[in-house]
């Protein structure tokens, strides 16, 4: 699981900065006509954020084995994908119902955040 982890944070840090650095030059005129500058902004942020957080954790995985931190990566890993995914395809579309589905995104998060705490507070205990 490290190795699929660390792969992905690797790969998703760097698809967050071409998606960044895109939006900023390529698609500032649109988002910013259609008021979606912010929003735009906000997926990158939490896709480069729990990209460095999966990361972290495909190393902390080679000092801390517990099955808690395999479901921490995968939430990050759904959490970015529904979080970020809807709100880049929200901005681009202006498909208003995939703010719907954002805070799914934002729950399975929050759950890879939690279940880090979880495993380490059995593991290191």
């Amino acid at each position: 699981m490290q190795k699929l982890f660390l792969l992905t944070a690797s790969i998703s840090g760097a698809i967050s900065v071409m998606i960044g650095a895109f939006g900023a030059h390529g698609l500032r005129k649109f988002l910013e006509e259609n008021g979606r500058m912010d929003t735009f902004e906000t997926a990158v942020k939490y896709q480069f954020y729990h990209s460095l957080a999966l990361f972290l954790l495909g190393i902390l995985m080679f000092h801390v084995q517990h099955k808690f931190l395999e479901y921490a990566g995968y939430s990050y890993m759904l959490g970015m994908l529904i979080f970020s995914g809807s709100l880049y395809i929200l901005c681009l579309s202006g498909y208003r119902w995939l703010g719907a589905i954002t805070p799914i995104g934002g729950l399975c998060l929050i759950a890879g955040w939690i279940l880090i705490a979880l495993a380490i507070g059995k593991s290191l205990s």
